[in-house]
């Protein structure tokens, strides 16, 4: 029976959807086959993944911690956009667990308690032989970071830009995802919420839950005209 992956008592969890089957890797599957195989012998330690806003990042961190849960293994998942403004308490004795991600590194860079905190936490992970994602905005060598050991650090991994899809690739990931969750989204349906709605993969999931909530509701396939309905597009 495999363990939970590891919580913050900050309310902090994983999304029970955030895992590698339903994401779609097109041009990024050396990335995703790294992180899926970081636990194993010629695993990377530390792996640096870099992308827009919308692309994936912290699907990906959350879907390793995930995958190391399932291989009985303690994993953290740390999206500092949201906990930036606490003191980086939580990086203490992180090397007991076998895996931190760290996203949204780029929200806490510049501060001189966080930074120091990173540094010291990287130490300790490599010194236990545990892994370690971090997720930014941007490449590490263009982070604003003021330690120069920690700016250092950043750059040891490997670094992963995480690529955009493209029209087609959108729309094959949007019916991915509704496969995962057991939905029929036909061709022209797909093609028409891709068009209507938002920009943002992550939104446009959204959209899709909402979509299954309501055809179960209504016991309704997958139209145009429902989706109409359903999303008041």
């Amino acid at each position: 029976m495999s363990r939970a992956p590891a919580q913050l008592p900050l309310g902090v969890g994983l999304r029970d959807d955030a895992t590698f089957d339903n994401f779609l890797p097109a041009a990024n599957a050396s990335l995703v086959d790294h992180l899926a195989r970081q636990f194993d012998d010629d695993g990377e330690p530390f792996l640096y993944v870099w992308g827009a806003s919308g692309s994936g990042r912290s699907h990906l961190l959350q879907a390793a911690c995930h995958a190391a849960s399932d291989r009985d293994l303690r994993a953290l998942y740390l999206p500092l956009r949201d906990l930036g403004h606490f003191p980086p308490l939580m990086l203490e004795d992180a090397e007991r667990l076998d895996l931190v991600a760290i996203d949204d590194v780029d929200s806490v860079v510049g501060r001189r308690r966080w930074e120091e905190g990173l540094f010291h936490a990287f130490n300790r992970l490599r010194d236990a032989g545990k892994r370690l994602l971090v997720a930014g905005a941007v490449a590490p060598r263009q982070l604003p970071v003021k330690l120069p050991d920690l700016a250092s650090r950043l750059t040891w991994g490997v670094t992963f830009h995480l690529q955009r899809l493209d029209d087609g690739e959108r729309l094959q990931a949007l019916q991915l995802r509704a496969r995962v969750r057991g939905m029929q989204l036909p061709d022209e349906v797909a093609r028409y919420i891709l068009h209507r709605g938002p920009r943002r993969l992550d939104e446009l999931f959204e959209a899709l839950a909402v979509l299954d909530r309501a055809s179960l509701s209504a016991q309704r396939k997958l139209t145009i005209p429902f989706v109409k309905q359903a999303l008041g597009w």
